[in-house]
């Protein structure tokens, strides 16, 4: 005799073929790339092994402690914790600036200046890349033409080691904050009128009502914009290698633009998946990090 399922066995079963679909893409696109990378980064697979996987060794840790001897590997280790630490908070800062400024009562054409601020994001980055590179030119470009009209030498912002990246972080900051911006003003719409008029009401002022109403708030919508943009950061590499190919003197060569260059220059693929799996690593630690800073503050 067929037993007839309860309500709570029915739910839970129609919950499971609805979300069944996005477990598959998760396992296909995700999980099984990430488990993928790890067997390759035991191995010894380059270019030999393209053409008969027969010639593929299994080569256990050696990969990764070759990374951890290779000064490269630390360099770009250091040059891609600089970009996320500098150029994450503050595209965040620039993103929250942009924000309260569009959402303000009196500020007009709204609409005009959210499609303005948002239009950086939409576009293609390597051609954003190819026109800010112009922009830094150490002779013909706008920004060392306008410091030259305020007496200013010259600046060569992509062949000086001390310049180039944050000349990279400039760029980041001003693709990337319109996105953030959006989904600031959705926090900030969210927020009820209710507690502005009461704080107003205790006598607050307009930057008390920022620190005690308004950042309080939008501490859910910081969390999602603060994980997102670190993730993103960390995985830094269209911008140097179109602009300086990771140079001067290394000093802007990212972790995932040094995988490239050991994976499809050199075709050490190993080595290649194993940065991979270290970048991996670094930013899911970095996610939890975040996370768990954000239930101790709640």
């Amino acid at each position: 005799m067929r037993r007839e399922l309860t309500v709570e066995q029915q739910r839970a079963r129609a919950a499971w073929v609805f979300i069944a679909p996005s477990l598959v893409l998760v396992g296909l696109f995700f999980i099984l790339p990430v488990v993928a990378s790890f067997l390759l980064s035991v191995t010894d697979f380059d270019l030999y092994s393209l053409a008969h996987l027969s010639n593929v060794r299994v080569v256990g840790a050696h990969n990764y402690v070759a990374l951890a001897n290779n000064p490269e590997f630390w360099s770009a280790m250091v040059n891609t914790f600089y970009f996320a630490l500098v150029g994450g908070p503050l595209t965040v800062g620039v993103s929250l600036g942009a924000a309260l400024l569009v959402n303000a009562k009196a500020a007009r054409c709204k609409g005009l200046f959210r499609t303005a601020y948002f239009v950086p994001f939409v576009t293609t980055l390597v051609a954003v890349a190819i026109v800010w590179k112009y922009l830094y030119h150490p002779t013909y470009g706008p920004l060392n033409y306008a410091l030259g009209a305020l007496g200013i030498r010259p600046i060569d912002w992509l062949g000086d080691p001390r310049w180039a990246m944050p000349a990279i972080i400039g760029l980041a900051v001003w693709k990337n904050f319109g996105y953030n911006m959006l989904i600031f003003i959705a926090g900030l719409q969210s927020v009820p009128e209710e507690l502005y008029e009461a704080a107003r009401i205790d006598g607050a002022g307009a930057v008390r009502q920022f620190r005690s109403v308004t950042l309080p708030s939008l501490a859910p919508t910081f969390l999602f914009v603060g994980v997102v943009t670190m993730i993103g950061y960390f995985q830094l590499f269209a911008e140097p290698y179109v602009m300086t190919q990771g140079g001067p003197l290394k000093s802007t060569t990212s972790l995932v633009l040094f995988m490239y260059t050991e994976g499809f220059r050199w075709w050490r693929l190993g080595n290649a998946a194993a940065i991979a799996f270290v970048l991996f690593i670094i930013i899911l630690a970095w996610t939890i990090l975040q996370l768990r800073l954000e239930r101790r503050r709640a």
